[in-house]
């Protein structure tokens, strides 16, 4: 049997001491609140060998306090004459002595006490939209919603995940996320799978902790209903320990998706969701590129402070949520549920766009990389409608020369385009954006070499970075013709060149590695998109050839040709002994009149 002495500040302390077990400073409790004493005799059974805590969310606090003990302590009451003998017969000695009165006090003195608090049911705040929680018991609870949401649990609107898909949580147990930060993320978890899954739903979820190690707590879809998921997610314990991300991204891979992983056509889309607020102190990059060349899905969700290693560990800024204050957590919920069911927008399948790629195939790139570069063209070109009346597509390589692969008018169908990416050579060497981009400037986004007037004309630029330092004025010239320039940076590039490459509206991409060239794909088509659909000056680049002067006129133009010119472009040569032409017209025999070859011609507008 083992004493406790347990009291508040009325009892003795030295009895206290003679009361409890060996050795006493682990047996006393002392509390100034009869509360305090309960919590911390109940923290303290838990730490010791006598029984393990029932609560493992609950956390001890420690806050400074006093014991008061009962003393008897003797105060001056006044001074008395006092007798003190005679010397001679006749003669007595006094003298003024105190007198004293003795009185029981309160002494106090200075001490820890310890405060125990554990998870109530409304600590996650679970009711949305202005509801409020009314706790049930220790783990139970129910919303007071608002009229308009009064029909739907927790206050929110039904959110569905109708997609096939697993899911995996991954949730940072380690010291650096902290207990409140665990707890933060469990809550996440749990509201997630409350208002998204349903008997009828097709998603299934796991959840997984990971600190030096990773731990399956849930595997994917093995529970009953969500009750018994959420039931689940209490019972997960906080561990502490280092923050190593990496390790648990590779163990993910191996072992996170259990028996829910199923190989070839028939295994639903698997997605991997962090969810951290540490730094990992483990490389994350290699495990994280290991992890979605096995076709997962990495998002992350995160403050701001992780936001650069989430977007380096999901491959793109696409795939990260972040939150500023920890409240904001929670309205991460309809972007998680739209990320995890969104499908691949097409391209601009009805927009009229002459789309030049430029990839950089100098001997920084190698082969290889290069074949990847290749494959992300291709993936591209298949979002549009390649055809001289809608997309038309050019493609030009550099290395040790410039070479046009294929003109915006070669290729009229989008079958014909895709092959002739797939034979462009591999041309190595010392290579020059600057001298590729004036290339595409005065041979490729002509109306000579099949550019049309007024549709959006854009250039993708891929490159390694370096031979990109004489590119910052041909990129300028380009934007000032009315030609977007979007430049996409792979691997270690020089990233102060490509900054000067962005242009005002930051039309710059950095991918970490070639391999990750997949993964943004759509931030490529969503920005060509965009500029596709920007108004357009039908003088930029100008139609008009052997330089004609373009005019804008009543929403069209027309060409003002040079003498010795004519034709709607000026593009016919006035031929030896034709009368003499002026200001754009040319004179026609007597009695009949011609109209001027400066004629206005309509506008093309974009589909």
């Amino acid at each position: 049997m083992v004493p406790w002495a347990i009291g508040n500040f009325r009892h003795r302390w030295e009895e206290l001491h003679t009361l409890a077990s060996e050795p006493r400073e682990q047996h006393v409790l002392l509390a100034e609140q009869v509360e305090d004493a309960t919590n911390g005799f109940l923290s303290t059974l838990g730490s010791s060998n006598l029984c393990t805590p029932a609560a493992p969310d609950c956390r001890v606090e420690a806050h400074p306090c006093e014991r008061k003990t009962l003393e008897t302590i003797r105060e001056l009451a006044g001074n008395a004459l006092c007798w003190r003998g005679f010397r001679q017969a006749d003669a007595v000695l006094a003298s003024r002595c105190p007198f004293y009165s003795w009185k029981r006090v309160f002494l106090s003195h200075p001490t820890t006490c310890y405060r125990t608090t554990c998870p109530g049911p409304c600590d996650s705040q679970p009711c949305q939209n202005g509801g409020t929680c009314i706790p049930e018991g220790l783990d139970r609870y129910h919303c007071l919603c608002p009229l308009a949401f009064g029909g739907e649990a927790n206050c929110a609107p039904k959110l569905s995940l109708e997609c096939r898909i697993d899911v995996l949580f991954l949730l940072d147990s380690s010291a650096g996320t902290t207990l409140e930060g665990f707890l933060r993320a469990k809550a996440f978890v749990k509201r997630f799978v409350q208002a998204t899954l349903s008997e009828d739903s097709r998603a299934r979820v796991g959840v997984a902790v990971y600190n030096r190690e990773l731990v399956v707590a849930v595997p994917v879809g093995e529970y009953q209903d969500v009750p018994d998921l959420v039931r689940s997610l209490d019972s997960i314990p906080f561990n502490g320990g280092p923050t190593l991300t990496g390790s648990a991204l590779l163990q993910a891979v191996q072992r996170g998706f259990g028996s829910a992983a199923r190989a070839g056509q028939d295994r639903p889309r698997r997605v991997a969701v962090l969810l951290t607020e540490s730094h990992s102190q483990d490389e994350v990059a290699g495990p994280a590129l290991h992890a979605r060349a096995r076709e997962l899905l990495l998002l992350g969700v995160g403050s701001e402070a992780v936001q650069a290693e989430l977007e380096e560990i999901t491959g793109s800024p696409k795939h990260v949520m972040v939150y500023t204050e920890p409240q904001d957590l929670f309205s991460q919920i309809p972007e998680l549920q739209r990320k995890l069911c969104s499908r691949p927008r097409p391209g601009c399948q009805a927009q009229s766009l002459d789309l030049v790629f430029l990839l950089d195939s100098s001997a920084s790139v190698g082969p290889e990389n290069f074949a990847q570069m290749q494959s992300c063209v291709r993936s591209c070109v298949l979002q549009f409608d390649v055809n001289p009346d809608v997309t038309q597509v050019g493609l030009v390589v550099y290395g040790s020369q410039v070479q046009t692969a294929f003109g915006l008018d070669t290729h009229l169908t989008r079958a014909a385009a895709l092959r002739a990416i797939s034979q462009v050579p591999y041309l190595g060497g010392m290579g020059s954006a600057g001298t590729a981009l004036l290339h595409i400037y005065d041979k490729v986004m002509t109306v000579q070499r099949g550019a049309r007037p007024g549709v959006p004309k854009a250039v993708v630029m891929l490159t390694g970075g370096r031979g990109a330092e004489d590119a910052a004025v041909p990129v300028q010239k380009l934007r000032n013709n009315g030609i977007s320039v979007l430049v996409v940076g792979v691997g270690p590039v020089l990233r102060d060149a490509l900054r000067r490459l962005a242009g005002p509206r930051d039309s710059l991409i950095h991918i970490a590695a070639y391999a990750d060239l997949p993964y943004h794909r759509d931030m490529v088509i969503e920005w060509i998109c965009g500029e596709a659909r920007r108004p357009v000056n039908l003088c930029k680049p100008s139609p008009c050839m052997n330089e004609g002067a373009c005019v804008l006129q009543n929403g069209s133009y027309r060409c003002e040709c040079r003498d010795g010119w004519e034709g709607p472009h000026c593009e016919n040569r006035i031929l030896r002994g034709d009368a003499p032409k002026a200001h754009g017209s040319r004179q026609e025999p007597a009695g009949r009149q011609q109209p001027t070859s400066s004629k206005q011609l309509p506008g093309h507008p974009r589909s």
